[in-house]
């Protein structure tokens, strides 16, 4: 049975095997191929974007150069003119004659030939205009637009062309705004006709000067409209694209302004838009000239544009094309691979799907035998494990990792009141109760989570009174290591811990009666003993000494003066100064405590602590000269409440010393008599947890005098 057992298994588990392998590789050539069709058509898109980006950048660049040849040509206009010596030499003589047009020599001749000079260049270069109103109503004035203007250096008019408008505020407001000897431009605006107009100053310097601001004798002023000899250098020559524009934009305050006309229909400075709108192209270039990316245009439209700036203007020309007509190949393109991944993805998983179904299906023949072979060995291994457990005094249980029974004793069907065999499936909560329970998967979840196994101790009540319960829970592992379960032994130790805490009862009584007994010898010493098993306790506590160590402590110092029983009481009642005999017969009384108890059974080393209290820090103490680290720290804990207790305690023929005074004189000690922790713990004591005021009544002197010696 057993051969067969492993060659089924041995069989199923290479068809497992296989079936697994083969589909871990496909899924892997799935997976594979998804990812390099993905980075594929990503590096494709980004591929399209970096040529559209070089493409758009290099038509935005051309037609930026041909804006700044339009506004250099206008300034080159203005710079033939304030070149021209006749015209310097007019106003140089203006200039020096203060104004007085009657000191020009042959004024009206000059004026006149300056006039027709302006007149002349303006038709030529676009300065100029028709009037706009009727010749026929005398009484309606007509409106300049455009023309060219001679100024003085105050900004006066000399000459200007016809149809020149009148320099009203706007103009007045640029002239003063323009620092002297240099170029001015009075940006876009809208004109008296509504239509897109620009000024352009050119300062003219005197026949002899140095064009400084001080050789400066007047001004061309330049005022036109700006039209299509601008606008048409937007367009790109032989532009190919259906949605493709150039375009100039500017910021003013918290909008924008589009100062050209616009493919929708949109005429110059008649559109403005809020910066602040989302993802708009021109916001986006503005801030950032010479950017690239997908923005949305003034319409909402995605588009792919990039913006170059103009020199010696605040505009920014973009230059845009829609992105469905940029990345139509490349979108279809991306389509036609995706569909191909999902086909290819398709295939595969038909392929997985078909191995695994042929695999499963030998798989689940296999695992059904495989299954009732193994629900026929369980069950015997769980009549078994019942019949073993069955004998035990205590409730044996195990669950799975979610709580529920999976199996229970015949003592644990008693505890809980429910047959064994109905116990199996249930939960802890509804087999033991809600306060049982809680405990139990506490402790279960804090196995499962560590992988260690678990004791705890806890008390209950019930009917018959308290009851102890020591609850043992240990792993259950499965194949791989991995904890199933966890198995509790449940135990009643109530019988113990009473015995326990009736042995440390008599102990305790024990100590209290010997205590007595020295007090009564020793009534200048009366409560000394108490007094320094209760300091000690408190200083190892203070120090996070565990629960054995707290008690050696406490009994130590309840025991220490145990061994003044053998010292005659004559002499522990003398007033007088004691010889260094009687003194080394008191103090060695200790070791006499340290012998009389030394085959007593405490849990902890009470006779080596008491043995050890007159140990030094530094070795200079006794018995063993032991030091440091050498001395048990229960001993150190003691010494250090006896010095405290002797120098703050009243007797009868003297006042104990104040509690500063002694930690002064402690503290003083640290580190050659006493170990610093204990004496830091002490101090702690007093100071924040209320010593001083617990131990106050150390200092009062006892009530009754011993005998006086005749």
């Amino acid at each position: 049975m057993s051969g067969i057992r492993i060659e089924r298994d041995e069989a199923t588990g290479k068809i497992n095997r296989n079936v697994a392998i083969a589909g871990a590789i496909l899924l892997l050539c799935a997976v594979l191929g998804m990812v390099a069709v993905h980075r594929f058509v990503k590096a494709e898109g980004e591929r399209d974007l970096q040529q559209w980006q070089v493409r758009l950048g290099i038509v935005a660049a051309s037609r930026a150069q041909a804006v700044r040849e339009w506004r250099d040509r206008q300034f080159k206009t203005l710079s033939g003119l304030a070149d021209n010596l006749s015209l310097q030499l007019y106003l140089t003589e203006y200039s020096l004659s203060e104004g007085r047009s009657g000191a020009i020599t042959d004024q009206s001749a000059q004026a006149e030939y300056l006039a027709n000079l302006l007149v002349v260049t303006a038709d030529q270069s676009g300065f100029s205009a028709p009037m706009r109103g009727t010749d026929v109503q005398a009484n309606v004035k007509r409106v300049g637009v455009a023309g060219l203007a001679l100024l003085d250096r105050k900004g006066e008019i000399l000459v200007t062309t016809p149809g020149t408008p009148a320099l009203d505020g706007r103009f007045k407001e640029f002239l003063r705004g323009t620092s002297p000897g240099t170029r001015g431009l009075l940006d876009l605006y809208l004109g008296p006709t509504g239509q897109a107009t620009m000024a352009f100053l050119q300062p003219i310097f005197a026949v002899q000067g140095e064009n400084r601001p001080a050789d400066q004798v007047g001004a061309i002023l330049g005022i036109r409209l700006v039209g299509a000899d601008l606008f048409d250098r937007l367009t790109q020559p032989g532009e190919a694209l259906k949605s493709g524009q150039s375009y100039l934009v500017r910021k003013k305050g918290n909008t924008l302004e589009y100062l050209s006309p616009l493919r929708d229909g949109t005429p110059p400075l008649q559109r403005v838009m809020d910066v602040d709108t989302n993802r708009l192209a021109a916001a986006e270039l503005l801030d950032r000239i010479g950017g690239f990316g997908i923005f949305a245009n003034y319409q909402g439209e995605d588009v792919l544009a990039t913006s170059r700036g103009i020199q010696g203007l605040p505009w920014a020309l973009i230059r845009s094309v829609d992105r469905s007509e940029a990345l139509a190949v490349s979108d279809r393109r991306q389509i036609i691979l995706l569909i191909g991944l999902w086909l290819v993805i398709a295939v595969i998983t038909a392929t997985i799907f078909a191995v695994w179904r042929h695999g499963s299906s030998v798989r689940v023949a296999a695992a059904s035998e495989g299954l009732r072979q193994s629900n026929a060995q369980l069950q015997s291994v769980s009549d078994f494990l019942r019949v073993v457990t069955d004998s035990q005094p205590t409730a044996i249980a195990a669950v799975d990792r979610q709580g529920d029974v999976i199996f229970a004793n015949s003592r644990t069907s008693e505890e809980t009141g429910i047959v064994g065999n109905e116990l199996v499936g249930k939960s802890l909560v509804s087999a033991m109760g809600a306060d049982k329970a809680e405990a139990l998967q506490r402790a279960n979840a804090q196995v499962v989570e560590n992988g260690r196994p678990l004791t705890e101790w806890r008390t209950e009540q019930g009917q018959t009174g308290r009851r102890v319960v020591k609850s043992d829970h240990i792993p259950l592992r499965s194949e791989g290591e991995e904890i199933s379960g966890v198995l509790m032994i449940l135990e009643d130790i109530t019988d113990l811990v009473d015995e326990r805490e009736r042995r440390a009862r008599i102990l305790r009584e024990l100590v209290q009666t010997c205590v007595a007994v020295v007090d009564r010898r020793d009534p200048f010493s009366a409560h000394h003993s108490a007094r320094v098993a209760e300091v000690a306790s408190a200083i190892a506590q203070g120090m996070h000494m565990d629960a054995a160590a707290v008690e050696t402590c406490d009994i130590a110092g309840a025991l220490m003066n145990l061994g003044k029983v053998s010292v005659p009481r004559a002499l522990l009642i003398k007033t007088g100064k004691l010889t260094d005999t009687e003194l080394a017969m008191v103090r060695d009384s200790v070791f006499t405590s340290a012998e009389l108890i030394k085959g007593v059974g405490f849990d902890g080393p009470v006779a080596d602590t008491i043995r050890q209290i007159q140990e030094r820090w530094d070795g200079d103490g006794q018995p063993d000269n032991l030091a440091e680290e050498n001395i048990l720290p229960t001993a150190r804990v003691v010494a250090v409440a006896n010095a405290f207790v002797g120098m703050v305690s009243a007797r009868a023929y003297r006042q104990g010393m104040s509690f500063d005074e002694a930690c002064k004189a402690l503290v003083a000690g640290a580190g050659t008599a006493f170990d610093r922790r204990p004496v830091s713990a002490l101090l702690h004591y007093l100071d924040i947890e209320g010593g001083r005021q617990r131990w106050a009544h150390f200092g009062i002197p006892p009530e009754s005098e011993a005998p006086e010696i005749v």
